[in-house]
């Protein structure tokens, strides 16, 4: 199983982006997907997750300006990102809770979306 993220670039603030996220392999099930941030010199922190029920959580930096959905069909979520700031600049990372028959689980990491937020 993996993880393929997509939607990074370079916007000015007050933008908007969209990120993107498919999940990809032997999938029986996935609970949690969502993103995470980087930014530099700084730890990894939680932007948004999502369940695969529906439920949504987001950091208070997140709050009333990202909105993430899921496509449970297609094993995807995607990131909305408007009235971005110079401080979201940092790398994107998408991240899952794959669940396999018999009740095992793995989290797993995609690889990282670059987004640059220009004053």
């Amino acid at each position: 199983v993996q993880l393929q993220a997509s939607g990074g670039g370079l916007v000015q603030a007050g933008g908007s982006l969209r990120l993107s996220c498919e999940a990809t392999g032997n999938i029986f099930g996935i609970e949690t997907m969502g993103w995470h941030r980087q930014a530099p010199g700084k730890e990894r922190e939680l932007v948004a997750d999502i369940t695969n029920s529906g439920r949504t959580n987001y950091a208070d930096s997140a709050k009333g300006r990202f909105t993430i959905s899921r496509d449970n069909a297609q094993n995807t979520i995607h990131l909305q990102m408007d009235s971005l700031k110079p401080e979201d600049t940092a790398v994107y990372y998408c991240d899952a809770e794959f669940i396999f028959r018999g009740g095992a689980s793995l989290h797993s990491w995609g690889r990282g979306t670059l987004v640059t937020v220009s004053s």
